[in-house]
């Protein structure tokens, strides 16, 4: 039986599709309350899950390449919201952490996140959304797993 692809009906496709809307809603929700791009709220989002961390760890982290992650750290660096430390553990790189200013922005982007989370799912079940979670968590560990054996 020789199957056709069609768009409408490649979840690959539409996962992609639905994760490009939802970006682009929250990155004109970020850039006219914050003047943040995407890169930069996940970088802000993410340092502020740590006690410094490494570009490194940043492109690990946000699944974003290191151009990307370098040119958004420049940026954060730059209106003084991020700021770099020596790395005592590799004196190669530096540690990137949210400076007072970079604090209070994340205290102000967090319950906006959360409330345009809340937001998209509103017609959603806590069940639905638990269930969507796992989901794309299996989603997320296929393509890993894909992602490897193209590696190796």
């Amino acid at each position: 039986m020789n199957k056709r692809l069609l768009l409408d009906d490649f979840l690959p496709y539409r996962l992609s599709i639905a994760s490009n809307r939802v970006s682009d809603a929250i990155a004109s929700t970020y850039r006219s309350l914050f003047g943040l791009r995407i890169p930069e709220w996940r970088l802000v989002t993410v340092i502020a899950e740590s006690d410094g961390i490494t570009q490194q760890s940043l492109c690990v982290a946000t699944r974003m390449d290191k151009v990307t992650v370098s040119r958004g750290a420049i940026a954060l660096v730059d209106r003084g919201l991020v700021e770099r430390r020596a790395n005592a553990g590799d004196q190669r790189s530096h540690l990137l952490q949210l400076t007072p200013s970079g604090r209070a922005l994340y205290e102000q982007v967090a319950p906006k996140a959360l409330l345009i989370e809340q937001e998209l799912f509103a017609a959603f079940s806590a069940e639905e959304i638990e269930v969507l979670r796992d989901m794309l968590g299996r989603v997320q560990a296929a393509a890993d797993a894909m992602e490897q054996r193209a590696v190796c």
